[in-house]
């Protein structure tokens, strides 16, 4: 068949194409037809790669044909008259070897098998085949994964390769390459290697790229080098979560660096709120430890202290350590008003900016409008300009699945009423419900009072009505009831700056007892680390939530003689 096909091309091929897939042929076959004249293309130019295979040149030797194979890239930019459709070549990139390899080299990652991985390398390496940056990364995420020597001078050898076959590296190739320098021991070269990223090649670093030389300083001991990586990290606008902050304070914590043990308890409390179980316990350490019993003013001047109080919102002042001596460091409950049940210090509600919220109200109508159908949600912003503003928002679906999976409308109708009852001027909450769960004729009249009190939304099919929620109690500054926690990948999309504060301010909860729907309303204080005006503090841990079982907290002050 080939010999027959030789025989009928022009002597001299000219650039053409396909008009359909021709995947049961052989890549050489393929490529000999798309080299001759035999078909002509009748689409337009497309300059999209198309696939890379191997093919042979063909020689006439005497009547027989020798071959020799080598992989070409062919793109529609080489041969004008080329083209594939979109899954055609999708399908052809797949079936390339580059695409095969790559396949392979992901199920290897999958299965953590560093050895095979390594063997598909030398065999690509050996037959030529073109690897791109893909390839690289997972080769050399594989050696940074193993605790083998011989894994970690691979990993270097290959991005060695890497860099002579010119090519260019990514964000995950640097962060990958910084771990490695991290398992070498080496923090310094991981730093550099951020640097590198940053100052040589353009590429913003991640919080993973700088995590192993934080992470290698820190465990080194070297307080002043992981000093550097924050403050080149915050130079560069990447935030340090609880993680990074606890490596901070640990070294500061065995450093004796007081300072700096005081600045990380405060960039705790503004950005990660509640701690975990290993940061509560690394900060009741600090408070145990002799140099914290010397360290802080026994003078001070109060009405700087209240003047900070009253600048900062209100639980911390930030002029530094107060009062000396022992500390008494428990772990304890707030009872109902934010009383502590030990040292009874009352904690306050930190206040939240109006201008910070109408700003945020803005971000999230800026995203709400790029994830849902813009008209959808602009029509809804009109609405509740015209009707809004309200007490309290309702999220319908939710109320009405407390007590079972099932969609129980009365028991969102008690909800409405209770709801209607916190309000001053006893008017209905808005109630926000997808189009799917009004098409009930039982609930129609009461769905139909609602609407004609404008307390009533639809959302369109489609739609994700947490948008429409959560958009229409910021907007409107008021109480937003439902037991929605609030943690998928939406809510994530709105950080961990205002929401959280905003939510635990706002947020009523319900739960179904003997005697019918109990709201939990917000607490009157602020479940944030707290620093007092006479310089005890109180450090909120994730166990426990106020709603089912009591939040446990850190309580630390200087023992009175």
């Amino acid at each position: 068949m080939l010999k027959h096909l030789l025989q009928c091309l022009s002597p001299k091929p000219t650039i053409t194409m396909l008009l359909k897939p021709t995947f049961n042929l052989s890549p050489y076959i393929l490529k000999t037809l798309i080299t001759t004249t035999k078909f002509r293309s009748l689409k337009p130019l497309n300059h999209r790669i198309i696939t890379q295979f191997p093919f042979s040149t063909a020689t006439d030797d005497g009547g027989s044909i020798l071959t020799t194979t080598h992989y070409s890239s062919v793109t529609n930019q080489q041969y004008p008259h080329l083209q594939m459709s979109g899954k055609a070549e999708k399908r052809a990139r797949r079936e390339s070897p580059s695409g095969k390899l790559l396949y392979l080299l992901g199920r290897c990652s999958k299965d953590n098998d560093t050895n095979e991985a390594l063997r598909l390398y030398e065999d690509a390496l050996n037959d030529n085949v073109p690897l791109n940056v893909e390839h690289y990364n997972k080769l050399l995420y594989l050696c940074s994964a193993s605790d083998s020597e011989l894994c970690l001078k691979r990993g270097f050898e290959i991005y060695n390769d890497m860099d002579n076959s010119n090519v260019v590296p990514n964000e995950a190739t640097f962060t990958t390459m910084a771990r490695l320098a991290a398992n070498k021991e080496d923090p310094e070269m991981a730093f550099d290697l951020v640097k590198r990223m940053k100052e040589r090649c353009g590429i913003s670093p991640r919080l993973r790229s700088y995590v192993p030389a934080l992470s290698g300083f820190c465990k080194k001991g070297l307080a002043d080098k992981a000093y550097e990586v924050d403050c080149y990290m915050v130079e560069n606008g990447v935030v340090a979560e609880e993680a990074e902050l606890g490596m901070l304070l640990r070294v500061s914590v065995e450093g004796k660096r007081v300072d700096k043990v005081y600045e990380m308890l405060h960039r705790l409390r503004s950005s990660v709120r509640q701690v975990s179980e290993d940061t509560a316990a690394l900060i009741e350490d600090w408070f145990r430890c002799d140099i914290a019993e010397s360290v802080g003013a026994v003078k001070w001047d109060v009405g700087k202290v209240k003047e900070a109080v009253v600048k900062g919102g209100g639980g911390w002042h930030g002029v530094g350590w107060l009062g000396n001596g022992k500390w008494q460091v428990t772990r304890t409950e707030m009872d109902e008003s934010g009383v502590c049940k030990t040292c009874g210090e009352k904690l306050v509600s930190v206040d939240i900016d109006p201008l910070e919220t109408d700003n945020f109200a803005s971000s999230l109508s800026t995203l709400a409008c790029q994830r849902e159908t813009r008209a959808d949600f602009l029509q809804f912003q009109e609405w509740l300009q015209k009707f809004g503003p309200f007490d309290a928002v309702v999220d319908g679906a939710n109320l009405a699945h407390i007590k079972s999976c099932q969609f129980d409308f009365n028991q969102l109708k008690n909800a409405v009423n209770l709801t209607r009852r916190l309000s001053p001027s006893k008017r209905l909450p808005l109630v926000i419900l997808h189009s799917g769960r009004v098409k009930s004729l039982k609930n129609k009249p009461t769905l139909q009072q609602w609407r004609e009190s404008g307390a009533l939304y639809v959302t369109p099919q489609g739609s994700n009505d947490d948008w429409y929620w959560l958009y229409a109690a910021i907007s409107s500054k008021c109480l937003l009831v439902t037991n929605d926690e609030m943690r998928d990948h939406l809510f994530a999309l709105l950080g961990t700056s205002f929401f959280p504060r905003w939510k635990e301010k706002h947020q009523v909860r319900l739960s179904v007892t003997r005697e019918g729907l109990k709201f939990h309303m917000p607490p009157p204080y602020s479940n944030v680390i707290q620093e007092s005006e006479h310089g005890s503090w109180h450090i909120p841990t994730v166990t426990g939530d106020d709603f089912e079982t009591r939040r446990q907290w850190v309580c630390a002050n200087r023992i009175k003689h």
